[in-house]
């Protein structure tokens, strides 16, 4: 934020984000990144999958101060991605859409690779065999 747009929220009061906001708009930035076959979350978020809610935080650790935010993030990936490449296109993506709708500084994204999701390529071996 600048000096100008903080002097004026300060004038007129204040203004904090909830962690979950934060997490929220990090995993769906997240998700956004081709690559990225899912969001690896907790024993409580899979069960909330299953009962048709969607866990929009799963996968999603965020530490937010006045004006600064951390944040982790635990995927999956998809098969025969280059895991570097997608993970730096995720710091990106995420650290530009929190900074841009939250105005925090995102002084960290820290990307965990949980595991290699490995059905895209199960999926292609039964369309070459049934050819």
């Amino acid at each position: 934020m600048s000096e100008v747009t903080q002097n004026k929220t300060e004038e007129y009061g204040k203004v904090t984000f909830a962690d979950e906001v934060v997490a929220i708009i990090a995993g769906l930035a997240a998700t956004e990144v081709k690559g990225v076959a899912a969001m690896s979350g907790s024993v409580a978020g899979g069960i909330a999958e299953k009962l048709g809610r969607k866990n929009l935080t799963k996968g999603v650790k965020v530490e937010v101060g006045e004006k600064e935010a951390a944040i982790d993030l635990y995927i999956i990936v998809d098969y025969g991605v280059r895991i570097p490449e997608v993970a730096w296109n995720i710091q990106e993506n995420v650290k530009k859409a929190v900074e841009t709708m939250t105005g925090l500084s995102v002084v960290e994204v820290n990307v965990h690779v949980q595991g290699v999701n490995f059905d895209r390529e199960v999926k292609e071996e039964d369309v070459s065999k049934k050819q």
